[in-house]
């Protein structure tokens, strides 16, 4: 299927969209400038010389996507959404925002009016499938393409349906298992658990993920 990046130039959109390539998706990198999409798409194929992989700005990213991935920092997140409704209309969505601030080289979570980064998303995208995926994958890791990643990706939304969708696409990935998370409610939790690995990360001088035990 095809897999749109909205914000797909930045670290975590561009690793993401790099593995999702190597996995066999075809990948349609979004960006505000299509010049900066097609520079990120060159990357990819360098990187995975089978690649398919184009690059388009962000409404046509939407428009041709039949899974779409917010990967924008959350500061731009509602203005992005808003823009894009239409073209995302009822469409599986998959939101990767964590809403974070950063003082002293130490990450913190910042609370969000609506509860959560995904739940924002499900508000605003009212007719979407959303689900919240992806938050705890280190970008440089899915860069290195041929690195198991050897994490858990937990996955939250309302949809049962779009959850086992996700559940499997992140299966796709190498080292990584796909956890049903429950409804979008316990998306705040996933994603603030994001500042938490951040800061053992630059304690530890690693790049930490999550694995559920037990499972």
């Amino acid at each position: 299927m095809k897999l749109a990046f909205i914000g797909g130039t930045g670290p975590e959109g561009l690793g993401l969209a790099v593995r999702f390539a190597a996995a066999g998706e075809e990948v349609i990198i979004g960006s505000r400038s299509a010049e900066r999409a097609q520079e990120a798409a060159a990357k990819i194929v360098a990187l995975v010389p089978t690649a398919r992989v184009s690059g388009a700005e962000n409404p046509d990213a939407a428009r041709q996507g039949e899974v779409v991935f917010i990967t924008v920092p959350f500061e731009g997140q509602r203005d992005i959404l808003l823009a894009l409704r239409e073209a995302i209309g009822a469409k599986l969505v998959v939101d990767t925002v964590v809403p974070l601030a950063f003082e002293k080289g130490r990450a913190r979570a910042l609370s969000v009016a609506e509860g959560s980064a995904t739940q924002q998303a499900q508000a605003l995208l009212p007719q979407a499938l959303v689900t919240g995926a992806f938050h705890n994958l280190s970008a440089q890791k899915l860069m290195r393409v041929d690195e198991d990643l050897g994490s858990d990706v937990i996955v939250v939304g309302d949809d049962p349906e779009a959850r086992r969708r996700v559940m499997a696409l992140a299966g796709r990935l190498k080292g990584v298992r796909g956890i049903d998370g429950g409804p979008l409610v316990n998306a705040r939790y996933v994603e603030e658990l994001t500042a938490l690995i951040l800061n053992i990360n630059r304690t530890y001088k690693v790049q930490a993920g999550i694995k559920l035990t037990g499972i």
